[in-house]
């Protein structure tokens, strides 16, 4: 029966100076680039990673937001100690479900494990749908902090002034965001973030420049199939206990974070859990839901044009996708001792 994760598993295979804090180190000709597998929810980007790390003697570094939550498993097709192929992964379980996910800590912890990968020699090999936390990996973009107070008094403000005002104001030192700013939270953050650092929000926007040689895989289907696939892989999860599991949750702050708590699935879950949701209702909204995130994943990610594409339903099966993938992963290497 396929797992709620993709395709089939792939049997195991065998297998100078210090770079700046944050920084994932130039590769010389000893040291293997970053593999990235991408791609929408439901393809078996997890799968794919386990086997280009199989084939190529690497480790997997988690990148998917989500999955940084301890207990967040069935929800988030989270692969199991058992379901790991043997390849060590990075980044699972671990943030609390009360803590806010942060995409520049993540940045910070996730080069610090891919530099510690690559030093061993192995194959760092990120795998996420989580646009925003790959891009912090394999390119140049700086994050602003954040300031606690700064953002209370201009919530406060938000409160007391209204939208009107604090958007006008934005307007005057940071035009583009402001003509952005679809909610309050993000017409805060603009605000929090040129109190602390005098620059527009916008100029901290990505750049498309990686700052270790990359091999960005993306891993497709098309609409229809991958539909029916996030049906099954619901149905699946809520076999497994997904319900029970969030009940849990609930017990530990899920309805309170600020993160987890809206995780796919899981605020219909509790839904039912006080009873303002059938589970049937529950179930059919988060297949619409998974099937609207993967819509804006495909847009974020077709958007890259470094990333090359394969079909997860090549019809030369699965084996022919992981050859695929670890050929592109061998050809850049191999281009580096031209």
């Amino acid at each position: 029966m396929a797992t709620p994760h993709g395709t089939a598993r792939v049997p195991p295979h065998p297998s100078g100076s210090s770079p700046e804090a944050g920084e994932v180190p130039a590769r010389d000709a000893s040291v293997p680039p970053l593999v990235a597998v991408v791609g929408p929810t439901g393809t078996g980007k997890s799968d794919l990673g386990i086997a280009v790390a199989q084939r190529l003697g690497g480790e997997v570094v988690n990148a998917d937001a989500l999955q940084l939550y301890r207990g967040l498993d069935i929800g988030t097709a989270k692969l199991g100690p058992e379901e790991r192929g043997g390849i060590p992964h990075h980044l699972l379980d671990v943030l609390e479900i009360a803590e806010e996910a942060s995409v520049a800590a993540f940045q910070r912890d996730a080069r610090r494990v891919v530099r510690e990968i690559a030093g061993r020699g192995k194959v760092p090999v990120l795998v996420g749908g989580s646009g925003l936390y790959v891009r912090a990996v394999v390119d140049a973009i700086e994050f602003p902090g954040t300031d606690p107070e700064v953002r209370a008094a201009r919530e406060e403000q938000l409160r007391t002034r209204g939208r009107v005002a604090l958007l006008r104001e934005l307007a005057e030192v940071d035009p583009e965001s402001a003509s952005r700013v679809k909610d309050d939270r993000r017409l805060v953050r603009a605000l929090e973030v040129h109190d602390l650092t005098g620059r527009p929000f916008t100029s901290f926007m990505p750049q498309r420049r990686y700052v270790a040689p990359t091999v960005q895989i993306g891993l497709g289907m098309s609409r229809e199939p991958l539909n029916e696939r996030l049906a099954r892989r619901v149905d699946i999860m809520l076999e497994r206990g997904w319900l029970d599991e969030v009940r849990g949750l609930e017990a530990v702050g899920l309805r309170q974070s600020p993160t987890a708590g809206k995780a796919l699935g899981y605020p219909q879950l509790l839904a039912v859990l006080d009873g303002s949701l059938s589970l049937p209702q529950a179930r059919d909204e988060t297949v619409a839901a998974t099937r609207r995130f993967t819509k804006r994943q495909r847009t974020w990610f077709r958007a890259d044009p470094r990333i090359t594409w394969l079909d997860a339903l090549d019809p030369g099966g699965w084996e022919s996708v992981v050859e695929r993938a670890v050929g592109l992963v061998r050809a850049q290497y191999d281009g580096a001792h031209d």
